[in-house]
């Protein structure tokens, strides 16, 4: 299981995957913060962009701030990084 830190941006126009600075993962999201709804959004982004099921993403602190971190059970910290700097996924 590998741990994450990420900075979202709830309604930030878009959904994207905006770069790794300084180990926390830029994340922006084109939906509200409003009854969970970034937060879907951000899991099933971040999902998505790592190859791995909803399931296997969780945010273990942080559901109601900017400053999140998230869960990933279907990686280590190697995978993760590596699939994190691949260009174009």
């Amino acid at each position: 299981m590998s741990k994450l830190q990420v900075r979202l941006t709830p309604r930030g126009g878009r959904n994207a995957v905006e770069a790794l600075r300084d180990g926390v993962l830029h994340v922006r999201v084109s939906t509200p913060p409003v009854d969970g709804a970034a937060n879907r959004a951000l899991v099933e982004l971040v999902a998505d962009r790592l190859g791995v099921p909803k399931s296997s993403v969780s945010i273990a602190s942080g559901a109601s701030s900017r400053l999140k971190v998230l869960e990933v059970s279907a990686l280590d910290d190697a995978e993760l990084t590596a699939r994190l700097a691949r260009e174009g996924d």
